[in-house]
């Protein structure tokens, strides 16, 4: 048998995936728990299925330490698809809604947010190029909730102290591209919801974690699959979940647990970080950093080359070095390593390595 040929996966989502995980989803793939069929093939209703998805969330809860008040749902649609439901299940009629708006995902929500009522934004760093976090926020004691964005996947800032609402606004974050990369407190928020396809499985599933209270809003009469309340209440059953997605979900914050836990990942991911970044710093210009340090992102480094032409042959050469997914957003070029979970230090290395060698050569 030929050896296995990895990627070094730089992939800003899809991302890559724990090996252990992948391999584990391989040897289950045809017959899932003595079933004699995949969990691609097994019916969501049944016992073999309910305990994939209530040990996802048992084992969610232990990771994050979501207290009991809080409803867990694994639905369809991406985080774009919550930009719209929260608006719509959140924010009563007439109410504005506040946003902090520090790239383009976040520049997105409130766009969505924008077509079907009232948001406003409480910052916005676009005037600086999205490079940084936001001096100070003009908030609206009378939001219905404030909104932001954890980590902007394309432009490389996160959120590393959450913001404070208003007294009495509950606090909603989008948390897709640094979801279980570290610990944070669940209870400062009103809801967090996550695209898995980042650092907790594949694509199809996004993860919703609500506050009861906040369910206590949705209003009547909302098409059903966009209705929290009732998507809460069946357990995210009320129709076929994303079964094989939420499988490797679950996998995966198996695996997590196995490697210590969130705080172990934390120190792992900063170390990777730490790499990257110093061989950004310590190249005398040739790599440029997007983001200011102190709103830098452990996850998405994005960076720029003295000229397209070499950013180019960046590319082309990390391709062939066995480096995946370099390439910038196609809205702000340049270059990106995503440096998720699963990428390890290793391939942390190895791009650093090839960073080093290729400014030698070109510098």
């Amino acid at each position: 048998m030929s050896e296995l040929k990895r990627a070094h996966n730089f992939n800003p989502g899809p991302g890559a995936l724990p090996l252990e995980v992948l391999q584990q989803a391989q040897a289950e793939l045809l017959d899932f728990k003595g079933t004699g069929m995949s969990v691609m093939e097994i019916s969501h209703r049944s016992k073999e299925f309910e305990a994939v998805i209530q040990t996802a969330e048992a084992d969610l809860r232990e990771l994050l330490g979501i207290p009991s008040n809080y409803k867990i749902m694994f639905l369809q649609g991406g985080a774009t698809l919550q930009f719209t439901m929260l608006a719509m299940n959140l924010r009563p009629a007439g109410a504005s809604a506040d946003y902090i708006v520090t790239g383009t995902w976040s520049k997105t929500a409130i766009k969505e947010a924008k077509k079907i009522g009232t948001a406003r934004a409480a910052a916005n760093t676009e005037a600086e190029g999205f490079n940084c976090l936001p001096a100070s926020l003009d908030l609206d004691p009378k939001a219905a909730y404030l909104h932001y964005t954890m980590n902007e996947t394309i432009h490389g800032v996160e959120f590393f102290t959450d913001p404070t609402p208003p007294a009495g606004v509950p606090l909603i974050c989008d948390c897709s591209s640094d979801f279980v990369s570290r610990p944070i407190d669940v209870s400062k928020f009103a809801m967090l919801y996550a695209g898995a396809q980042k650092n907790a499985g594949p694509a199809g599933v996004t993860v919703v974690m609500i506050r009861d209270d906040m369910i206590e809003r949705v209003p009547e009469n909302l098409p059903v699959m966009l209705d929290y309340k009732t998507l809460a209440a069946s357990g995210s059953l009320h129709n076929t979940p994303p079964a094989f997605s939420i499988y490797v979900v679950g996998l995966v914050f198996q695996w997590i647990k196995k490697q210590g836990g969130l705080a172990a990942i934390e120190k792992t991911n900063r170390v990777k970080a730490g790499l990257v970044y110093d061989a950004i710093d310590q190249s005398g210009g040739f790599y440029r950093g997007h983001a200011k340090p102190d709103a830098r992102s452990l996850m998405n480094v994005p960076f720029r080359l003295p000229s397209e032409e070499l950013e180019d042959a960046f590319a082309k050469e990390a391709k062939k070095n066995n480096l995946i997914g370099l390439k910038g957003h196609r809205s702000v070029g340049g270059m990106r390593a995503s440096i998720y979970n699963a990428v390890t230090v290793e391939g942390a290395q190895a791009l650093v390595d090839f960073m080093k060698e290729f400014q030698k050569k070109n510098g």
